[in-house]
């Protein structure tokens, strides 16, 4: 089976946008890992605006990657990529049962909090970003109450701290 990963930005006093959607405070002065992440992961799971967000920055971002779009209100999406309407848990499933390596759950938000409750997430990597913004979109608020197993830490010069973990215990 496929494994459901997530790997995302949060600042340390927990939150993965600022108050207007800003994630400006997100570091990209060196990989953090992101290369061999990718090489593990063949399509991305995300909604949305996540989507819409993706490719205001690259039109072809990652164009290697299968993208699974949670969506009830667009019509097409662009190159390699599906929109996804049906019941998020068993699509998911289908997603994970299916040819092929990791899936990564991009985002936004209630898809995070929706694929956690469903227990579908096998692995959590934070990056904790040196920054607190004093508000925003939480990414704690969204989770259930879950055990992890710490696999890796790493911390960089730059502040930033990485911690990947499994689901369950």
């Amino acid at each position: 089976m496929r494994p459901l990963l997530l790997n995302l930005a949060v600042t340390l006093d927990g939150y993965i946008e600022g108050p207007n959607g800003e994630i400006d405070w997100c570091l990209t002065d060196e990989d953090y890992g992101m290369t061999a992440f990718l090489e593990r992961c063949d399509a991305l799971l995300m909604g949305r605006k996540s989507y819409e967000v993706m490719l205001s920055y690259d039109a072809n971002a990652l164009p290697d990657k299968r993208k699974h779009i949670v969506s009830r209100t667009m019509d097409q999406v662009n190159g390699n990529a599906e929109i996804l309407r049906g019941d998020l848990a068993a699509e998911v499933h289908r997603l994970k049962q299916g040819e092929g390596t990791g899936i990564w759950l991009y985002g936004g938000g209630d898809i995070i909090g929706q694929c956690l409750n469903a227990g579908l997430v096998d692995e959590i990597c934070v990056s904790i970003h040196p920054i607190l913004l004093g508000g925003g979109i939480p990414l704690y608020s969204r989770m259930p109450r879950t055990g992890l197993t710490l696999l890796d830490s790493s911390a960089y010069t730059s502040g930033l701290v990485q911690l990947t973990y499994a689901v369950g215990n």
